[in-house]
């Protein structure tokens, strides 16, 4: 490409952070341009299957690290057209943590009273909604019985998710055929693009560097929609300001790259990084237990043989979400269904002193997978993981086709960490294993690490330069014009599900960064009503692109 395009505000990635910060930076009157290295997919093409070049594989990003893999969306509106549209708001004793470094983590102006505000919005805007005990599924029932045996609560979660319209299917994780969740591509993203933004699927941002204005240059490569180790093209655009909203696992490594041409990043860029403490156990149900202990039956025999029915997660005990707790004893245990694939290899036979890959216990094991229930752990990590020096393109070295890449993160879990996991991992253990409801055991790491669907942290919000990349305004400490509103600018581990704080989050940002593009010389205001509401775009994202990529 021999000429520099140009505009207003370059938005690095669609997830929330981006696809908020383009919605409303366009509605204020900004040109926008977002670009994202995944695929733009739509409901027609979320399929149901785990084939290579499925949608299953397009739309994901699994990078193995040192003892840390990470997953997460690769698409346009990134996580939130995989994720399982859980939408709970952190603990209020989250914004009290201190972790390792011996102070609060967070900002001074940020608590849960500041945020709920911001979570409203974000809640009107997608809209999310508190279940009933009648849209939970078999295996959430179960859990919820479970957890009532053992003398503990339950709850139904808050989701974007549109029950009317959901079939119970469970392939979430591989996006909506049905469009029932409440993705970004229903609310911030069509805003986006009916105030102007533009949006180019398949463009891979490597690294910024300085134009003589004061402005920054994006520089990019065009990704082939097939094979994502094959690059088509490349490009720059300048921009007045810039948005990193890539993902904990890409936005530090962007950054990284960029520190030749930019100058020293802050110490804490690619620092840091948590995976939200999280961790899944398997429970194999004795069907007739289910029966006989809980009182459960399906019909015809069945008392439950229902792990692949219904939705993501329905139901979670929050017992241990107590301020009162010590930190690192702390965490939510959440009914899940993690369709086939990892859960298979990973899951492990109950009982077994080893890992158990292949033998007769493990066949044994999966033939009796429909009475399989999985339980995800979401408790306090140490912020422990730290990226290494950058790959030469992209965030991992890709490994295959799509979806596989090795990456440069690497993750030691410090003893507060293990004390969290280990403490969660006995609670499922003693709720599940009571009068002989079930055998369970957590998955292995020793294949690939520990693992994240929710990465955190990596180029957190804070107060203190030495510990945090950005100041509480999201904006990269010493450069200024640079934001990141994305899953790294969290300090650290939630205990729920953080997809609902990471866009409260971008929501807040939003005014100080408008404030910023207005002394950037950009002219734009805020004030743009929730997408959807009022005036405010809604509806589903048009699939047409500027740049004939699709």
């Amino acid at each position: 490409m021999s000429s520099v395009e140009s505009t207003d505000v370059l938005v690095v990635g669609s997830g929330f952070g981006g696809a908020i910060a383009a919605y409303y930076l366009a509605a204020g009157g900004a040109r926008v341009v977002v670009l994202e290295r995944g695929p733009w997919l739509e409901g027609k093409d979320f399929e149901h299957d785990f084939l290579l070049g499925s949608s299953y594989t397009r739309a994901f990003d699994f990078v193995v690290g040192d003892g840390m893999s990470v997953l997460g969306g690769n698409c346009v509106g990134g996580g939130s057209v995989v994720y399982f549209a859980a939408m709970p708001r952190a603990p209020r004793f989250v914004f009290e943590r201190h972790g390792s470094v011996g102070h609060r983590m967070w900002p001074s102006t940020i608590d849960r009273d500041a945020l709920d505000p911001w979570y409203d919005r974000v809640a009107e805007a997608m809209p999310v909604s508190k279940q009933g005990w009648p849209d939970v599924s078999y295996a959430g029932g179960l859990w919820a019985a479970a957890c009532h045996h053992a003398g503990r609560t339950a709850n139904p979660l808050p989701v974007a998710i549109d029950n009317d319209l959901c079939t119970n299917c469970n392939w979430m994780m591989a996006g909506c055929r049905f469009d029932a969740k409440r993705s970004l591509l229903f609310n911030y993203l069509p805003g986006a693009v009916a105030h102007g933004a533009e949006i180019r699927p398949l463009h891979e941002v490597q690294q910024l560097s300085r134009t003589a204005d004061g402005g920054y240059r994006v520089h990019y490569n065009r990704v082939d929609g097939e094979d994502y180790r094959v690059h088509t093209g490349d490009g720059t655009i300048d921009a007045k300001l810039v948005v990193l909203a890539a993902g904990a696992g890409a936005t530090p490594v962007i950054l990284q790259r960029s520190e030749p041409e930019l100058g020293a990043m802050p110490p804490a860029v690619g620092k840091y990084f948590s995976g939200n403490g999280e961790r899944l156990n398997t429970a194999v149900l004795n069907e007739d237990r289910v029966r006989d202990v809980l009182g459960l039956t399906r019909g015809d025999g069945i008392a439950y043989e229902a792990n692949q029915i219904g939705k993501g997660p329905t139901v979670a005990s929050w017992d241990r979400l107590d301020g009162t707790l010590p930190e690192f004893s702390r965490y939510s245990l959440e009914q899940l269904y993690f369709p086939p694939g990892l859960g298979t290899i990973l899951a492990q036979v109950p009982g077994l002193d080893d890992p158990a890959w292949f033998g007769p216990e493990k066949k044994e094991m999966l033939e009796r997978w429909r009475s399989w229930l999985t339980v995800f752990l979401m408790t306090e990590d140490d912020n422990e993981g730290v990226f290494g020096p950058p790959p030469p393109t992209g965030n991992a070295f890709r490994i295959s086709q799509q979806m596989l890449g090795r990456g440069p993160l690497s993750y030691e879990p410090t003893p507060n960490t293990l004390h969290g996991w280990a403490q969660a991992d006995a609670d499922v253990k003693d709720i599940l294993e009571r009068d002989g409801l079930a055998e369970v055991a957590p998955w292995t790491n020793d294949l690939v690490g520990a693992y994240t669907v929710h990465p955190l942290a990596s180029c957190r919000i804070g107060d203190d330069p030495r510990t945090s990349a950005l100041d509480d305004r999201h904006e990269l400490r010493d450069h200024a014009g640079i934001f990141v509103t994305d899953g790294s600018a969290v300090p650290g581990a939630l205990t729920v599900n953080p997809a609902m704080t990471i866009a409260a989050l971008a929501e807040r940002a939003m005014p100080g960064i408008v404030d910023a593009a207005r002394e950037r010389g950009i002219d734009v205001s805020y004030g743009a009503p929730v997408p959807g509401a009022d005036g405010g775009a809604g509806g589903s994202v048009p699939v047409t692109v500027g740049s004939g990529e699709r």
